[in-house]
């Protein structure tokens, strides 16, 4: 069967040869949309597509065999990689474009399957758009696949893994990170490389030509062909997709990806919304020749620019909540990581039912121990004091149980409520802000002491290290 399908591929891959060298030798100026295929074509590339899905089907995690059944398939031969996806007449739908396709094993040609539906239970489709205008389109297009193609193998020699990305733009980032964190290291690795060394930074063509090698530039250009449908749509739509592909047990990496699309809320880090509202409050810039311009950076001439305003940050705590010491440290360090690149002033606010003790801290060192008060809790009098001073952003960790309305209303300032581990949600019915959960700070496992010898800890029964393939 192995001998049977190798062969069917090559001979389908020779009459795409021939076909589009036909069409590009006569068709000057047309698009390859134009490409006319025969029904004996077509039957014969999908009757192959089968193929590779009844071996996902047969595999262990069958999912990704069903999600597919449930998608429409075309072909576009104007794709900049062997498959994309996106979201049309109601339903997703996975293109191949076959002159990238046909040259894969079998093995590869799966991969390329689940690398579409990865992303698509990853809601990249939506996390890119809202960071089109912080981000270049290669910086989010090379994020996406390094979190993708972590969990796939045997990906085809080209594909962008995350050795691929440290090499080529001199990083050390970890694996197994969110998207957003790929993106950030990525899109600060080209801002700093002048665009006539960089191999992958160049303007795409936008004449739908016939593609015949992949551009990670281009990828996820057919995403940008979806029909116009809101966030929230989208998202139920794909947790049915989800739903129906689950037909039995699924891989730990799978599960904490749908457990993360069916909990949307809690999708993206807290400390993502953190970045992104520390950067927009401070984006008041002034000219400076010590930077290069960001648009223009070949052009020596033009000044590049500083941010000149200084972020004033409340962080207020709930000293009645069930938060222990461990997890707000935890998240102060996440703080300071994210507000050291910008001129910042940072207050702590401790409080329950009032405000107990402002303080100002500027290093994590700079933190007191919280003081052993436990009365009711109350968000109100936190936002009548942030009313009262020039603030930009305040960050209240808190396990949100409090009152149900504010009586007064945060003014002229940004709000990010992070609700504490153990907390469910924030009482406040009109809370004036973004809400995100504090995810639980992770212990080490203890080492099983019932397993020591006299010659030390064993470690015959230690499974070696390896990648969740």
């Amino acid at each position: 069967m192995k001998n049977i399908f190798e062969t069917e591929t090559l001979q389908l891959y020779q009459q795409t040869v021939l076909l589009t060298d036909a069409f590009q030798k006569t068709a000057a100026g047309k698009k390859a949309a134009d490409l006319t295929m025969t029904a004996a074509y077509r039957q014969a590339f999908f009757h192959l597509i089968e193929q590779v899905n009844l071996s996902l089907l047969e595999d262990t995690d069958n999912f990704f065999g069903y999600f597919l059944i449930h998608m429409g398939k075309e072909i576009r031969f104007d794709l900049a990689s062997p498959t994309g996806v996106n979201f049309k007449n109601a339903r997703y739908v996975m293109y191949f474009n076959p002159l990238l396709f046909l040259r894969l094993t079998e093995g590869q040609m799966e991969s390329c399957i689940k690398h579409e539906i990865l992303h698509i239970v990853s809601l990249h489709l939506l996390r890119a758009r809202g960071l089109r205008t912080d981000y270049s389109k290669l910086a989010l297009n090379l994020a996406m696949d390094t979190v993708v193609n972590t969990y796939l193998f045997p990906l085809q020699p080209d594909a962008i893994t995350l050795a691929w990305v440290n090499a080529m733009y001199l990083l050390t980032l970890k694996p197994f990170e969110s998207f957003e964190y790929y993106a950030d290291a990525i899109q600060e690795a080209l801002d700093k490389r002048k665009p006539k060394k960089d191999i992958l930074e160049f303007d795409s063509e936008t004449d739908e030509k016939i593609e015949t090698s992949f551009d990670p530039k281009k990828a996820h250009d057919i995403w940008d062909d979806s029909d116009d449908i809101d966030d929230t749509t989208l998202q139920k739509f794909t947790e049915k997709y989800v739903d129906a592909a689950q037909k039995g047990k699924v891989s730990n990496y799978l599960k904490s990806m749908i457990d993360a699309l069916k909990y949307g809320e809690n999708a993206l880090p807290w400390h993502y919304f953190l970045k992104k509202l520390v950067g927009s409050v401070t984006s008041e810039f002034k000219k400076t020749m010590t930077r290069r311009n960001r648009r223009q950076p070949e052009r020596l001439d033009l000044r590049g620019r500083l941010r000149n305003h200084k972020a004033n940050i409340f962080v207020a705590l709930d000293i009645s909540g069930s938060i222990s010491d461990s997890e707000f440290k935890q998240a102060m360090k996440e703080v300071f990581e994210i507000v050291h690149c910008y001129n910042h002033e940072i207050t702590i606010v401790e409080c329950d039912n009032r405000i107990r003790r402002t303080y100002p801290v500027t290093e994590l060192k700079d933190l007191k121990e919280r003081l052993n008060i436990r009365g009711g809790t109350q968000f109100t009098p936190v936002i009548e004091y942030a009313n009262e001073h020039p603030i930009d952003l305040l960050v209240y960790f808190t396990d949100g149980k409090g009152e149900e309305h504010l009586t007064v209303r945060p003014r002229g300032y940004k709000v990010l409520w992070v609700i504490s581990g153990k907390g469910d949600k924030l009482s406040v019915d009109n809370p004036c802000g973004i809400i995100k959960k504090l995810n639980p700070l992770k212990l080490d496992d203890p080492l099983p002491f019932d397993d020591v010898e006299k010659g030390g800890f064993s470690a015959n029964n230690q499974e070696g290290a390896s990648l969740p393939f």
